[in-house]
């Protein structure tokens, strides 16, 4: 099949318009932003809405920007937003690193970081990149009285199975969080140190990953005050490698940390086999693609304090 099952069509106008048509139309109904995971998947009639919802035109729900310590992704901010931000690049190099390497450029023009993240593609690169960096999904729908309402969720607990998250049937998300550990102003050593990164292998340039890992870093001199290690593709339970990540704090940033951080990350996710790959090579690439990602985190941490001292010199 290549031509979705007949779907009424509804275009709303504000996230108060959505939440109330998805109140309306209950389970039947499906979000629509920029349609790169959902269509394809209606073309195959793997999914078959009875009402599609399109958000794409509230432009309300589309922006970066900064605000009390948080920068906050509208969830129709696009992957091209995303990577042209020098806001979001400016503190969070991971989310630079996973957009360069998602699909193409027509699809990172229309297609939305809110929709890969709803879609819950146990393969999808932003997932792994926001699990990492520990941030908040702000998920609205209606209070009893009508008025719009939110909650906050974990992005460590946002998704809870291959195509499933925690979003009810009359909520859409909103907007993700991430807080900015080193803010404006400080003095060098008055914050830890920060790095981030997003290393992919994919068959080929843009493709769905075989094996991808994020990682965020904080360092208090030479050792990890704490560190956040997201992988994608390979099994990780919540995308999170947990058990490297409570190795990590309070170690040195070293090479050896690093290389036995990415044996146990190899050693607790769950690959399966493939059209991309056995499960022992996807293993291999969990444990290499930790330790490579860990190393770069560091390294661009440590940078980072160059920076700030000349800053402040």
């Amino acid at each position: 099949m290549q031509v979705p099952a007949q779907v009424e069509y509804k275009k709303a106008a504000s996230a108060g318009h959505a939440l109330n048509l998805l109140a309306r139309y209950g389970t039947e109904a499906r979000i629509l932003a920029g349609g790169h995971s959902l269509i394809p998947m209606m073309k195959l009639r793997l999914a078959q809405p009875e009402v599609l919802i399109d958000i794409s035109g509230i432009s309300d729900l589309r922006y970066i920007e900064r605000s009390s310590g948080t920068l906050r992704v509208g969830a129709l901010a696009t992957h091209a937003d995303l990577l042209r931000s020098q806001l979001a690049g400016e503190h969070f190099a991971i989310l630079h690193d996973a957009e360069r390497v998602i699909a193409d450029p027509i699809v990172r023009e229309w297609g939305t970081v809110g929709g890969s993240l709803c879609q819950a593609d146990p393969s999808e690169d932003l997932s792994a990149a926001f699990a990492a960096l520990k941030g908040t999904m702000v998920i609205s729908g209606l209070s009893p009285g009508g008025a719009v309402a939110t909650r906050e969720v974990s992005a460590r607990e946002f998704h809870t199975g291959p195509y499933e998250t925690v979003i009810r049937p009359a909520e859409m998300l909103t907007e993700i969080q991430l807080p900015l550990f080193i803010p404006r102003g400080a003095t060098p050593l008055s914050t830890p140190l920060f790095g981030s990164g997003y290393l992919k292998v994919c068959r080929r340039t843009g493709d769905w990953p075989v094996g991808a890992a994020g990682a965020a870093i904080w360092l208090a001199g030479d050792v990890i005050a704490d560190a956040g290690i997201g992988l994608t593709a390979l099994g990780a339970r919540h995308f999170v490698a947990a058990e490297a990540e409570e190795f990590l704090r309070g170690q040195p940033a070293t090479e050896e940390t690093f290389r036995h951080a990415g044996e146990i990350a190899a050693r607790h996710c769950r690959p399966v086999t493939d059209q991309r790959g056995p499960e022992d090579y996807k293993r291999h690439l969990a444990g290499e693609l930790t330790t490579r990602v860990l190393r770069l985190a560091a390294g661009r941490a440590r940078a980072s304090y160059t920076e700030r001292t000349r800053g402040h010199s």
